[in-house]
């Protein structure tokens, strides 16, 4: 690939499972960092969490896994635990996603292991921390979106809270994990010594609120669920049009003019809409008299008349669709990689590009592997490592150390 990737040289110990973890270290391998994935004798969890499964194999683990090298070890053989200490040693992250206190039970808690490697980077991801008192309790994604409040914030005003399509508050609390991990690094560059990084999956998503937790810390009021509307900008929503739907995104008073000037409709020549503002203020009135005009035309004549006049506009697509779009190929947003089971695995892509500005990445400072399969790893990176031998782990297969 030519130039160094930039995380070259970085190993990262990956006890993490499911989803915010192992998203954070997809992350980090897709830049070059070499992520040793250990999980339990019967795998992460996610391997066998479907539909969709293909010839055996789950397109949830799929979709978050490559790029690491997959170890078996049982923490509860003692020769496993030394395993992992002595990878400790030789390692600059350790990242875990247990119920907090899990790792110290295990005695790979973060005070024992910076003993061994004080350079150490210790990330852990919980679903409310390690301080307050809700850490005890567990949290998956669907969760964490109706306590941290998106799911009050999703859904038309007079129907049921709804929850995103995609699981973003762990894919959130992954990437808020990728980055104090970077950082941490960059540091350490400059003092030599690690630190412990506490992310959880509620801070992640209240943080995500924005501007909306920001206009009722501000206020006192509760921001309303308001369906595909926007709460501050008008017309900034999806519309039916004559064979499907329309996303519009008016954002600006500059934007309003041109969308007047190319719907060529004199009720919408008001004085009262000339600004956001009193857009917003009108907003039912406003909507009352976009939503025929939208419905009169097609999408694709909607969307070539408002690209042509510069206002932001799209399609609603499913994903099949999606990747249909003419910037999936050039982007690299799908890949290929050859996988031992599946042959050809089409897996999305990094949205982080680096080269110069302008042109297509090429899979340039990108690394592309195939999800591993369960163990697939072990033996060989135990003796490439930890220098052992095969009689050695002959041995520790025989104890149980690999699982049964």
């Amino acid at each position: 690939m030519g130039r160094e990737l930039l995380l070259s040289g970085v190993t990262v110990l990956d006890f993490t499972r499911i989803l915010a973890g192992p998203f954070c270290t997809m992350l980090l391998g897709d830049l070059g960092a070499d992520v040793l994935k250990i999980e339990p004798p019967g795998g992460d969890d996610s391997r066998y969490w479907g539909p969709p499964f293909v010839e055996g194999e789950s397109a949830y683990f799929l979709a978050v896994n490559r790029n690491k090298k997959s170890l078996t070890l049982d923490l509860k053989v003692p020769e496993a635990l030394e395993i992992v200490l002595r990878l400790v040693d030789r390692a600059d992250v350790v990242i875990e996603n247990f119920r907090p206190g899990t790792m110290d039970r295990l005695g790979l808690g973060y005070e024992v292991l910076r003993t061994r490697n004080p350079r150490l980077v210790y990330c852990s991801i919980s679903g409310y921390g390690q301080s307050g008192p809700l850490r005890e309790r567990p949290g998956y994604d669907a969760v964490m979106q109706g306590e941290g409040g998106w799911m009050g914030l999703t859904g038309e005003p007079r129907g049921m809270p709804m929850k995103v399509g995609a699981s973003l508050a762990d894919i959130f609390t992954g990437m808020m994990a990728g980055e104090g991990i970077l950082a941490t690094l960059y540091r350490r560059e400059k003092t030599g010594e690690g630190a412990y990084i506490d992310v959880a999956l509620f801070d992640s998503v209240v943080a995500t609120l924005c501007y909306q937790a920001q206009g009722f810390l501000m206020t006192g009021e509760t921001p309303r669920r308001l369906g595909n509307r926007h709460s501050s900008l008008t017309p900034y929503e999806t519309f039916a049009t004559a064979d499907g739907h329309v996303i519009v995104g008016v954002g600006n008073d500059s934007l309003w003019k041109r969308f007047v000037g190319a719907v060529e409709d004199p009720a919408l020549d008001d004085r009262r809409y000339d600004n956001n503002q009193g857009r917003v203020a009108s907003y039912e009135e406003l909507k009352a008299k976009l939503d025929p005009l939208f419905a009169a035309r097609t999408t694709g004549e909607w969307v070539d008349l408002l690209e042509e006049a510069g206002i932001p506009v799209g399609r609603v697509r499913d994903v099949r669709e999606v990747f249909s779009n003419p910037q999936i190929a050039p982007r690299e947003m799908r890949i290929e990689v050859d996988h031992p089971k599946l042959g050809k695995l089409p897996l999305t892509g990094n949205p982080v590009k680096i080269g110069p500005p302008g042109r297509s990445p090429k899979g340039e400072g990108r690394r592309h592997e195939h999800p591993p399969m369960l163990g697939e790893h072990t033996e060989a990176v135990l003796g490439e490592r930890l220098g052992m031998d095969a009689e050695t782990l002959r041995a520790l297969r025989a104890k149980g150390v690999f699982g049964s």
